[in-house]
């Protein structure tokens, strides 16, 4: 039993959303994940997906796309992208799939490891209101999801981000002093893609262990993080 990561499926079976703008290696990338997923997953094993699943805006169009992750092996744990529109009522969600869970304001746990997390949020010099506000609440939603964990007897704790938790120049923001606060030991994020993954924040820092797991950056390979 093991737990991998992978984030940025961008999964369009209802649609054409070709992701090939970001490179050639985008071509048939649903199929290069598959390949590469069968190879190494069971379903014994737990797989954390930090958010971009599918292209679809509504959930009934997305059906088809959660429907190609359920049918691979393993217990997946899923968090909110930018582009998932069609995320809807947690409730909702957390009723689809025996072997899929969504994460919103809540934990899962892999073996003693309590799986938090929320979608995060651009961290810019001169944010407008409106980034202010949302920046807030998915200051709340990281914190409700710890202290959930927390509050159920959890010390060991992995966060799930899809942005970035840092700005450009990799300097300390308020993800980053929650993650100390609370002693997290591991942050997966995605959402970069093409040339921005030439400079990437990545590796042990403050003893916070930084993964990025995009899918071009991770060769469409889910990695073991443990």
């Amino acid at each position: 039993m093991a737990l991998f990561a992978i984030s940025d499926l961008h999964l369009a079976l209802n649609e054409d959303k070709p992701m090939d703008i970001f490179g050639n290696n985008w071509i048939e990338h649903d199929k290069k994940i598959k390949k590469n997923w069968l190879k190494k997953i069971t379903k014994e094993d737990t797989v954390l997906i930090a958010g971009d699943i599918s292209w679809s805006m509504k959930i009934n169009e997305g059906m088809e796309d959660l429907n190609w992750i359920h049918k691979l092996p393993g217990k997946k744990i899923i968090s909110k992208g930018n582009h998932d529109y069609w995320w809807g009522s947690i409730i909702k969600l957390n009723s689809l799939y025996d072997d899929m869970k969504f994460i919103q304001n809540n934990f899962y746990n892999y073996e003693d490891y309590a799986i938090c997390g929320t979608r995060g949020w651009p961290i810019k010099d001169n944010s407008s209101e409106h980034d202010k506000k949302i920046m807030s609440r998915e200051i709340i939603r990281l914190k409700l999801s710890l202290d959930e964990a927390k509050k159920n007897n959890f010390n060991k704790y992995i966060v799930m981000m899809h942005y970035p938790p840092v700005n450009d120049r990799f300097e300390e923001s308020e993800f980053t002093k929650i993650f100390k606060e609370y002693g997290v030991e591991k942050v997966i994020y995605g959402h970069i893609h093409g040339p921005a993954l030439k400079n990437v924040f990545q590796g042990k820092i403050d003893n916070i262990e930084y993964i990025l797991t995009s899918c071009d950056y991770i060769n469409f390979n889910p990695i073991r993080i443990i």
